[in-house]
């Protein structure tokens, strides 16, 4: 960083060049005056050539006739993004040799867990009742859960989400207010576009049925250069670079379907001043879907997905932007129990009772219900392993 001069005394008003009450030499002072007055001529906004008008008005006509060139933009909005948003760490987790040691540690061996699984302890539905909103992130993953198998009637036996809230109930807005020059109203309206983009991605029941997820794209800002070209792409003709999955939750309905109507979620949002002159929202859940197989046994398993969300509500005024779309900043996630390297737009659940197909995973050891870490960043490569579903 520069030094910047100090703060002398200053010539006060009426006084001529101020050098009886300045303590900086005549000279000094004179060449500072100089060197701003040089600095502020050299920053000033430059008046456009004719050149320049003239691109920007024939700009102007063809966007009027919907013939906008691809990447203009007014202003710096999309610079920042590269002209997309970022998509970054993708972990998939299978279940494995960890799960299946642990279920095997805890049959030999019970009194290594906490508490007594087979003696009185705290009731079934003590266990169960909901949990408080999560304002904020965690400290700590949720603590050890009873051994019990999913059914049917409970999809989220033995498992931390069997305490979270059902579906919409689980995203609670936090209390909208103003964001330096962004007003209160503006700040909900960013809140409640946030929690659209949240149903229509992931609880949505056709969005989960693998249907195109209409209600989510209808919230992002078509404006955004390439995202939504990119989006389409993955829903039409999924692959490792067009991975629908990255953004939406989707089962083959030919492969899997839900075990009952509820999906648990569990998370946070946070607001802050956005770097397109509006309001920035972070969005951290987990939503937890329990599935069976579409035809054959009625086995219950879970896949757990976490989903880190950073989108913007931008400056009409400032920005070339859709009123009431969001920019979809940067989005992330981690998902347990679907098998590594598949590309076909889908989850895939792994089943207890079956040997997966795909190759054995080399990543680390995850408990996707541990919300206190946020997530790594890495080349979405990894296939880990899931302590628990």
């Amino acid at each position: 960083m520069a030094d910047r001069p100090s703060e002398g005394p200053r010539p006060g008003p009426g006084e001529e060049g101020g050098s009886s009450s300045s303590s900086i030499p005549d000279d000094m002072w004179e060449k500072f005056l100089e060197d701003s007055e040089r600095d502020i001529r050299s920053s000033a906004p430059k008046e456009p050539s004719a050149r320049a008008r003239m691109v920007t008005e024939r700009l102007r006509e063809q966007d009027t006739r919907g013939e906008l060139p691809p990447g203009w933009r007014t202003g710096p909005a999309w610079q920042e993004m590269d002209g997309r948003a970022a998509r970054r760490r993708k972990l998939w987790a299978v279940l494995g040799v960890v799960v299946t040691a642990a279920v095997v540690l805890v049959a030999l061996k019970p009194s290594l867990l906490p508490g007594d699984p087979f003696g009185p302890g705290e009731s079934g539905a003590a266990e169960a009742s909901p949990l408080p909103d999560e304002t904020a992130a965690p400290t700590a993953a949720p603590g050890a859960s009873d051994p019990e198998t999913p059914t049917l009637d409970r999809p989220f036996a033995g498992s931390p989400a069997e305490r979270w809230a059902d579906g919409e109930a689980g995203i609670v807005l936090p209390e909208a207010k103003a964001v330096g020059a962004v007003s209160a109203d503006r700040v909900e309206q960013a809140l409640k576009l946030t929690k659209k983009l949240l149903v229509g991605a992931n609880l949505d029941p056709k969005t989960v049925r693998g249907a195109r997820p209409e209600a989510a794209l209808s919230v992002l800002d078509p404006k955004q250069p390439g995202l939504l070209d990119d989006l389409d792409t993955g829903l039409r003709s999924p692959s490792r670079k067009h991975d629908p999955v990255t953004l939406f939750s989707r089962f083959d309905p030919a492969k899997v379907r839900p075990a009952g109507d509820v999906i648990k979620t569990r998370g946070h949002m946070t607001i802050k001043k956005g770097t397109q002159g509006g309001v920035a929202v972070h969005a951290d859940y987990t939503f937890v879907y329990p599935v069976v197989r579409a035809d054959g046994p009625t086995e219950v398993t879970r896949t757990i997905v976490r989903r880190v969300l950073d989108v913007e509500v931008a400056d009409p005024a400032r920005y070339k932007v859709t009123p009431g779309r969001l920019l979809l900043m940067n989005y992330d996630q981690e998902i347990g129990n679907s098998s590594c390297f598949v590309y076909d737009g889908y989850l895939h659940p792994e089943f207890a009772s079956s040997t997966s197909a795909g190759p054995d995973p080399s990543g680390p050891a995850t408990d996707p219900y541990d919300r206190s870490k946020p997530l790594e960043h890495g080349d979405g490569g990894d296939c880990g392993t899931v302590t628990r579903t």
